[in-house]
């Protein structure tokens, strides 16, 4: 985009060699001004991802964790504090500089094996979100139209009283809690522990709508939900496939690792219904029609498959199922019927397929390209049949990596608010429920109390379908009340799709409540009038301001599963309060505050000397409760350790050589950077952490995996356990085994090496549940296996609605020929507590291309972030990209009269029309068109700034895309359909 300069503004910054200089001898220097230009140049904006190299010499390290000479009286005090960035999910350290408790400038750390010492764009500017001046600065509450400011007192009491008179009349039920993937993980499991003391399971966070189809359909190929390797590992790799992934400008820093890949030899593929900043790095693009992934991945494995390229060994000893994928594929998607569903033609499809044999190991990357769909948890399975298909999995270099969005989105889905899983997974049932009541050292029947009957062990609404709690009609859905109550805690609405249902049900709503450090684009949606029909006169909408990470400490979870210590950098400004803080002050107001901290988690002093539950306590919670997916080994010491000697752990294989923590004298060698989970056992067993997934080369207690045994051992008279021999190193059992439990132990004859206390805490227990860690410890170290057994991966997933992965055209499709051979499910009536549509909807738009022929897709710019409010409240980063566009083809807009910067309306089947500006472009196909989905602030046409709180307005505002989005949902997990739809441009007049 052409940029044109709206502000000549300057920052306060520091020399890079001056202040660091200054830090190392302890003196204290005056902290001079620096030019747009030369913070540019030196945070690396002006170059894109790393440093300038015309600045290298001038960058000294900023050595965090060292202690600092204390300042004399009147002296100015400097610290270093290290920090995770606070965007995507790559997890970029960063050395933050404060002086007398103000930030004054930032580094990458040049230590860290993830982003080595690199920065992109958003990550070079984070210091603004701390001390942003468009932040939210105290509550809030709408009357009369306009926000005016009331005390946190008055806030917290008509919060928590409006919650309990909803509570009275319609339940828990009718109150949903949107979480957040910002939050670090003690927040995340405190919020999923605080909304099961309020007794409901309608919670919710962004992985829903960005990876919850990968957690579904990886989990139920191999065991768990994870990307398999890391960005590390891609340094390992013959060959990488990205498809439905722009990881140049969704995830900058990850292509350092890609790109010191292809200096080794590694062939690049990327395959996207665009031209890419990816796909430019590529040495083949492959341009599909968007929605279409399964033609595309089958056309390419029926090469494979054809040509005897599959790895027949791997397949037998760790593959249950191959073989009817096999002949489906061989029959259905021959090359005529991939070309003609997705476009690409047979030489292509037959490159591909030879590109991956000749080159292994290899992975694939993927993101929401592929997840947003309707069909998205099978196109996540066809991406996991391919690399089966070709022993990818389990192996450096190989692997699915599977790129997160946020920051802690990883983190959050792991042990945070999700509606049908308590954290690390455990489902709902009554005996997970008894398991967290031991942990949280609460009385189960007090915590069953707590709900509605029966609805304890049902799973709640997801975050993609609130609108309809609100509107739909009472009597489809599945519990007692619609949703009265929202609490929007760290989300952004406009990254959902619906935005005009979405307006309606704010207005239906009795109480809104928006928990933010940027008031986020509801405050300015709940503001703005809307249809009169559609309002309640009694609705209360207040906004709560939340410090950012920064002004906070704990951990969160990069993608490839390794967990990061954050200090705290600066305290909370102006009003606000940490997100434990108000959650523990709501809990007091609603009666069960003692019953969030228990025993176990101490309070402690937060801002103004308020108590907040303890994030060190909060983590050993989670290492007390954890067992399924190995967040036990992870302590606060040792986490603490790693951040503090980043530079002794291997850039290729994160793995640690040598080292000695000065600290604690902890010895770090062997273990892998951030304790990737599963890191199984106590913290005392110190398990080194799981690099790669899956991995039979390296034994249980060097982060050697297998596939977990968690669909039983046997199906149609098939053995579902692994082979003889397909064991991870150094295994006692060298066949495949079930998941073990204290009635294994005793049988193997095992029981008698556990202590006496274990023995007690085992008894009747499974390695998930026995919060001793005995079982783990005796399996592991004692016998080289893994606790949760040893199986083979399923390529028929027989729990799904399509067992095989299937093409299923969108609902809104520009082809009917396709929609006739490959049609959508058929209607659910009681999915998820709500009725969901398929088949109705695409019979009744079965003709729409003749008014709406355009595909409208949408992704992810380098310049924002999710829903973009904070980071388009960035001055540095909203010069960068000032307007939202949409990008079309020359010929598409040739053909209705548009040129480049002309105004332009996007109109979809839901009568939403979004105003923006045309981008004239190759990068997409005549039929295909892309806006980017970090925009909110305009609506239809409207500047909405004046219903933002006063000075909390983003400085760039656009229309959402979503604004304009369809109906349509995965029929597994409720993932909207982001990616795939309709539209019709018309040139603005």
């Amino acid at each position: 985009m052409l940029l044109t300069r709206k502000t000549s503004s300057v920052t306060t910054a520091s020399p890079s060699s001056g202040l660091i200089n200054s830090l190392q001898r302890g003196i204290s220097r005056a902290i001079p001004t620096m030019d747009r230009r030369a913070f540019l140049r030196r945070s690396g904006l002006g170059v894109g991802v790393g440093v300038a190299a015309s600045q290298l010499t001038l960058v000294r390290k900023a050595k965090a964790f060292e202690p600092v000479k204390p300042a004399a009286e009147g002296e100015n005090r400097i610290e270093v504090k290290r920090t995770v960035c606070g965007h995507c999910s790559v997890g970029c350290a960063i050395d933050a500089v404060v002086q007398n408790g103000v930030w004054v400038r930032q580094e990458p750390v040049f230590d860290s094996p993830i982003n080595l010492g690199a920065h992109c764009a958003k990550g070079a500017s984070v210091r603004e979100h701390g001390h942003g001046e468009y932040r939210l600065k105290y509550p809030m509450k709408l009357v009369g139209g306009k926000y005016q400011r009331i005390s946190w007192d008055v806030a917290l009491n008509e919060i928590s009283a409006k919650m309990l008179e909803l509570r009275q009349q319609s339940g828990p039920d009718s109150i949903f809690i949107v979480g957040s993937s910002k939050h670090n993980n003690e927040q995340a499991y405190l919020m999923r522990k605080w909304v099961s003391l309020w007794g409901s399971n309608n919670c919710d966070h962004q992985a829903r709508i960005c990876h919850s189809t990968t957690v579904a359909g990886v989990a139920n190929t191999w065991g768990y939900g994870a990307m398999t390797n890391s960005y590390n590992d891609m340094q390992n790799s013959k060959v990488a496939i990205y498809i439905g992934s722009n990881a140049a400008e969704a995830h900058p820093v990850s292509m350092l690792h890609m790109l010191h890949a292809k200096e080794t030899g590694c062939k690049m593929i990327v395959v996207d219904p665009r031209f890419t900043r990816t796909a430019a790095k590529a040495d083949e693009y492959v341009r599909i029609r968007s929605g279409s992934d399964i033609p595309f991945l089958f056309g390419v494995m029926y090469h494979i498959f054809k040509n005897g390229w599959e790895d027949k060994q791997y397949i037998a000893d760790r593959v249950y199922g191959m073989e009817k994928v096999r002949e489906d594929i061989l029959a259905k998607w021959t090359p005529d019927k991939v070309e003609e569903a997705c476009g690409v033609d047979e030489a292509t499809t037959f490159k591909i397929a030879k590109m991956m044999a000749d080159n292994r190991p290899g992975t694939i990357v993927w993101c929401m390209g592929q997840t947003q769909h309707t069909i998205g948890n099978a196109i996540v399975r066809a991406s996991c049949l391919l690399q089966l298909a070709l022993g990818n999995i389990g192996v450096s270099g190989g692997g699915a990596n599977i790129f997160r969005g946020h920051d802690n989105v990883q983190g959050a889905t792991d042990v945070g608010p999700n509606p049908d899983s308590l954290p690390g997974y455990y489902g709902l049932a009554e005996g997970s429920w008894k398991h967290f009541a031991a942990v949280w050292g609460v009385d189960f029947d007090w915590i069953k109390s707590r709900y509605a009957p029966g609805m304890m062990t049902k799973s709640g609404m997801t975050v993609s379908r609130w609108i309809d709690g609100v509107l739909e009609n009472n009597e489809l859905i599945d519990q007692e009340s619609n949703l009265r109550g929202l609490f929007f805690w760290g989300h952004a609405p406009n990254s959902q799709t619906r935005g005009l249902e979405m307006k309606k049900a704010m207005d239906k709503l009795d109480l809104l409540v928006v928990v933010d450090p940027f008031p986020s684009a509801t405050a300015a949606m709940a503001a703005m009038p809307g249809k009169p029909e559609d309002q309640n006169p009694n609705r209360a909408v207040y906004l709560l301001p939340a410090s950012t990470q920064f002004e906070t400490r704990g951990s969160c979870t990069a993608s490839n599963r390794s967990i990061q210590w954050r200090e705290q950098v600066i305290e909370p400004l102006w009003e606000s309060r940490t997100d434990h803080m108000i959650m523990y002050q709501l809990a007091q107001k609603l009666g069960f505050d003692k019953e969030l901290v228990g025993a176990k988690i101490k309070l402690v002093p937060g801002k103004g000397g308020m108590p907040e539950p303890d994030i060190e306590d909060t983590l050993r919670e989670i290492n007390r409760g954890v067992w399924t997916i190995g967040y036990t080994g992870q302590s606060p010491e040792r986490l603490k350790a790693h951040m503090r000697n980043m530079h002794v752990f291997d850039v290729k294989t994160l793995k640690a050589k040598g080292g000695i923590d000065k600290e604690t004298g902890h010895k770090l060698d062997g273990e892998y950077f951030g304790l990737p989970w599963p890191c199984f056992g106590t913290p005392e067993l110190k398990h080194p952490g799981s690099p790669n997934l899956y991995d039979t080369t390296k034994h249980v207690m060097d982060g050697g995996g297998n596939f977990r045994a968690n669909f039983g051992v046997e199906r149609d008279g098939e053995s579902l356990l692994a082979g003889d021999g397909s064991h991870s190193k150094g295994a006692d059992i060298t066949t495949g085994y079930p998941e073990f439990d204290h009635v294994l132990l005793k049988k193997l004859g095992w029981w008698n090496e556990l202590t006496d206390v274990e023995k007690a805490a085992a008894e009747g227990k499974n390695w998930k549940t026995d919060l001793s860690g005995g079982i783990q410890r005796i399996v592991m170290q004692n016998h080289g296996c893994h606790p949760f057994g040893n199986a083979k991966a399923r390529a028929v997933v027989w729990n799904f609605p399509d067992p095989i992965p299937q093409h299923r055209e969108p609902l809104y499709s520009n082809r009917p020929d396709l929609v006739a051979k490959y049609p959508t499910h058929d209607d659910k009536k009681a999915f998820w507590r709500l009725p969901t549509l398929y088949k109705s909807v695409q019979e009744k738009n079965a003709d729409i291309a003749a008014k709406f022929p355009l595909i409208m897709t949408s992704g992810r710019l380098v310049e924002y972030e999710g829903g973009g409010e904070e980071t388009r409240s960035n001055p540095w980063l909203a010069e960068l990209q000032q307007e939202m566009f949409v990008e079309l083809n020359p010929a598409t807009a040739n053909d209705r009269g548009i040129r480049p910067r002309d105004k332009v309306w996007v109109t979809t089947p839901t009568g939403a029309r979004i105003l923006v500006e045309a981008l004239v472009t190759e990068r997409v196909n005549r039929e295909t068109v892309f806006l980017p989905f970090h925009f909110s602030g305009k609506w239809q046409g409207v500047d909405l700034k004046p219903y933002y709180p006063e000075g909390a307005y983003p400085v760039v505002r656009g229309e959402a895309v979503n604004t304009a989005t369809t109906y349509g949902y995965d029929s597994v997990t409720m993932m909207q359909e982001s990616k795939t739809t309709v539209c019709q441009i018309e040139k603005a007049v």
